[in-house]
Parts: C-alpha cells; sequence; structure tokens
C-alpha cells in the first residue's frame, strides 16, 4: 500500500485536498515528518496551505475550471441549503450564472459580502430592494438576503441562527466564485459558534479551497465548503497576486467624481479606459478600491498614451507584459443614468442623455445596470 493510499481518508483542513506524501506538484502533498506532526497536533495542512497561511506564497497545482463545477453539478440532485456568497461590491461578476439550476428545487440564501466595502450613503433597505431586483432580472429566487461583513462580523449571528432555522436537519452547501470572501465567511461563522482560530485557508490567491470541505453541524448534518468557482469574465481572473491585492477593495471604497467634457478620457490604472463621447459636460463617479489610481486624459492620443504608459504609470498590470491581453471597446448610448460595471473591478455612475465608451480585456464582461447609488 502506498502512502497516498494509507491517507485516503484524511484532507487537509485548509483546502480541503486528500493529503498524499508521494506526488510534491500534486495536490495534498505533505512531507512525511509534517503528516506526523500534524497527526499529533491535529493540524493537519498540506505543504501548499502550510506555505499560505505562514508565508503568503502558493505553489501551482493543476485544477481546471470543470473540477471547479463538478460539486456544484451535483448540488441539484441533493437535498441541502445552498448558501450562496457574492460580492455586493461586485455583484454582477460574482453571481453564479446558472446559480438556480445548480440550486435545482433546494432553497438559496444569498449572502452579499463585504458590505463593509460600499459607501457610507448606501442604506441598507434601498441595497436590498436593489438586489431584490437583480436577482428577479436573473430568474434567481431566494429565501433570504444577508448583508454581511465576515472580516467585522457583521450579521453573523444572524446568519447563523437563520441557517439552523431553514436547513431543517438538511447539509449546508456554502458555495461562490473566488474572491468573494467565502472561506472568511465560514471562518467568522465558525467563531460564532465559539470556535477560535482560521480553519479554512483565506488569501488574495484566487481558488485555494481545492476540493469540497466538510464541517459536521450535528451527528447526522455537515455544512460543506465547495471549491470557488473562477470566473473568466472578472477582471480578477487576469491578475497576479500583487495586482490583486491592489484591485480588491480592504476598506470603505471613496467615490471620485470627475467633471468631464466631451472627448475626455479616464484610465484605471491600466486595467480598463473609459471615454466620455457626449453629449454635454457631465459628472461621471467611480467607484475601484481605494488603492488603484485613475489618470484623466484628453481622448485624443490616448491609444498612444496607453501603449506607452501600460505597466508604469498605468498598473496594474505591474511591468511590461507582452501577454497582457488588448482592450476591447463596449460604446453606450445612454437615455437614462445608469452603472457601467465592469466585472471583477467595479463600477462608474453615468448620468442621463451621455455617450460612454469603455475598454476592457477581451473576455471581461461590462454591465449596464440601474444606479446603486
Amino acid at each position: 500500500m502506498t502512502n497516498q493510499e494509507s491517507y485516503i481518508d484524511l484532507r487537509c483542513i485548509g483546502c480541503g485536498a486528500f493529503l498524499q506524501t508521494d506526488h510534491p506538484k500534486e495536490r495534498g502533498y505533505t512531507p512525511n515528518s509534517a503528516y506526523q506532526k500534524g497527526l499529533e497536533t491535529g493540524d493537519l495542512y498540506c505543504q501548499r496551505c502550510f506555505k499560505l497561511r505562514h508565508y503568503n506564497t502558493l505553489d501551482k497545482v493543476q485544477m481546471t475550471a470543470q473540477e471547479f463545477l463538478m460539486s456544484l453539478n451535483q448540488l441539484a440532485e441533493k437535498d441541502a441549503l445552498i448558501v450562496n456568497v457574492v460580492d455586493v461590491f461586485d455583484l454582477a461578476g460574482s453571481l453564479l450564472p446558472g446559480l438556480q439550476r445548480f440550486a435545482g428545487n433546494n432553497p438559496i440564501v444569498l449572502v452579499a459580502n463585504k458590505v463593509d466595502l460600499l459607501p457610507s450613503s448606501v442604506k441598507e433597505n434601498k441595497l436590498i430592494a436593489w438586489m431584490k431586483r437583480y436577482l428577479k432580472s436573473q430568474g434567481i429566487k431566494v429565501v433570504g438576503i444577508f448583508l454581511t461583513s465576515a472580516k467585522k462580523y457583521r450579521q453573523m449571528d444572524e446568519l447563523l441562527d437563520f441557517i439552523n432555522a431553514h436547513r431543517k436537519g438538511r447539509d449546508v452547501y456554502v458555495i461562490g466564485v473566488t474572491n468573494v470572501g467565502k472561506s472568511t465567511l465560514i471562518n467568522s461563522l465558525l467563531k460564532s459558534r465559539g470556535l477560535e482560530g482560521d480553519v479554512i485557508t483565506t488569501s488574495y490567491f484566487p481558488g485555494t479551497t481545492l476540493d469540497v470541505i466538510e464541517i459536521p453541524l450535528d451527528d447526522h448534518s455537515k455544512l460543506l465548503d465547495t471549491p470557488g468557482v473562477i470566473q473568466e469574465g472578472q477582471m480578477t481572473s487576469l491578475l497576479e497576486a500583487k495586482a490583486l491585492a491592489q484591485v480588491l477593495p480592504k476598506k470603505m471604497a471613496k467615490p471620485r467624481t470627475y467633471q468631464l467634457n466631451p472627448g475626455q478620457t479616464l484610465f484605471l490604472g491600466g486595467l480598463a479606459r473609459f471615454d466620455f463621447e457626449g453629449m454635454k459636460r457631465s459628472g461621471v463617479t467611480v467607484y475601484l478600491s481605494n488603492a488603484l489610481d485613475i489618470h484623466r486624459r484628453k481622448t485624443e492620443g490616448a491609444d498612444a498614451f496607453y501603449q506607452k504608459h501600460l505597466g508604469s504609470l498605468l498598473t496594474p498590470p505591474m511591468g511590461r507584459q507582452a501577454d497582457w491581453p488588448e482592450l476591447r471597446r463596449h460604446a453606450f448610448t445612454l437615455k437614462e443614468a445608469q452603472d457601467l460595471a465592469i466585472a471583477g473591478l467595479g463600477w462608474i455612475y453615468c448620468p442621463a442623455a451621455s455617450r460612454v465608451a469603455v475598454y476592457v480585456p477581451k473576455g471581461i464582461d461590462v454591465i449596464l445596470r440601474q444606479p446603486l447609488i
């Protein structure tokens, strides 16, 4: 019997991968000495999660998008309560496409995490009403909406009480795309139950949970943390860890308002470009991570400016990235005021009766929606 076979029922408590000591480049690897020590202490982490927790470095392992989705494809066949965690700062980009299909007839609780990142002018009742309209437009039915901040423990007790009241002896599946704070949320829920320390691995790296992590709720049911699905339509899917730390907001976003004349441009770092093409001088407001610089200039010559300064003045991306995708133009003529959301980045409030264009890398989603603020 090989080492891998003898450890077949033991999982890393950080990412859920099966532990093994034979193949250092495959998921679940841990040196035998670390495994033996983990048996004594109860801290059974793979080498990947150990490095992530203690050194914030990430070993690459092979895992396809199909593997990420395998666990979700089975949800409709189960009798369970589904908790879908989204990033309220990036609702359109983080809401799982096909959520209702994945859930089947199972009830869905929507957890809008990172609410502490929204400007203080956003009122809770207005935000919930806005989210209900958006969910209805996507054909998604939920039994509850919670506005949470896992880092600040906002609504953790209330959410846990709601889950216990609605699961009715069933398992609870927590699902979500990467970088929505799903593992942080579960760690916060565990602390609400009196468990100390972060059990599940959390970081700025996308997809740090590799397999389903099972946490007992009682003698007959459990909470299951599923792998985070990487959304290829999100800007964050293109970024390395250093850039992610700059793009993902850490504090409440400060609205940045610009009075633009027709023929003026805003560069959002080197990630995206916004052209104001008319009809008259108007104010636009940008909601992004405070760490991301915005550069304003004339639209004339903007192409050459971008090519010259990408990776230096216009960052992220960091440095001259030959493989950075070419920007694609999306043009809109707006009769009413709307938000122009860039998945995985933020949004721009655009006034009524305006003509605008946004440039983003090919494949990144751009969404028009009713204004949040």
